[in-house]
């Protein structure tokens, strides 16, 4: 039996970025119609490698600088979350290029709770694999506001539970703007450690 089941539901990749520089003051993607997907991620991308050094998000388990996987590869983000924290801000919109994102889709409901380990596969073969939901930083907020101006201080209570998801390749392929992506879960029930 598959441990990975396809769902009926799918997300269209509405823009491309990469982020070629690790100026946390001027998080900025570099626009792009299409992208070549490596093991270790995309091309030329500062968040791109197989490995990483851990930062604060990981303290509970790795000292700071411990070299581990990297699940941080890409960043993804839904137009409707945008939307919303655009409209959460007060702003018209939020530009996906100044939160350091990867790509943007559209289409596929909550897409920041999708469940971890999911993986959304592309035409070409292409395959992410869900990390988990990406929290909210001030790194965002610090690019908007060349933009926006005060109103980027909302940004990480705005972007609360709607910042999109971190993901890896699990397989390489092309990505383009238009492409269908297909969501694939993992065929297990929800964890539930009083049944235990």
């Amino acid at each position: 039996m598959p441990a990975l089941k396809p769902t009926d539901y799918t997300c269209e990749v509405i823009w491309l970025g990469v982020v070629t520089n690790g100026d946390r003051k001027e998080l900025l993607s570099e626009v792009l119609t299409d992208a070549m997907l490596s093991f270790e991620g995309l091309a030329g991308s500062f968040h791109g490698g197989l490995t990483r050094p851990s930062c604060s998000r990981v303290k509970s388990q790795y000292a700071k600088g411990t070299e581990i996987r990297n699940e941080r590869q890409l960043s993804i983000v839904s137009a409707e979350e945008l939307a919303a924290i655009a409209a959460k801000m007060g702003v018209e919109r939020i530009d996906p290029a100044r939160m350091g994102a990867s790509m943007v889709v559209k289409g596929l409901p909550d897409f920041s709770h999708v469940p971890p380990s999911s993986r959304l596969q592309a035409p070409s073969g292409a395959t992410l694999t869900v990390d988990m939901e990406n929290r909210p930083c001030q790194f965002p907020a610090l690019s908007l506001a060349k933009v926006v101006g005060d109103d980027a201080k909302q940004f990480k209570s705005a972007a609360n539970g709607r910042r999109g998801v971190t993901a890896w390749v699990a397989a390489e392929g092309r990505i383009s703007i238009g492409d269908t992506l297909t969501l694939h879960v993992p065929d297990q029930p929800p964890w539930q450690p009083s049944m235990l």
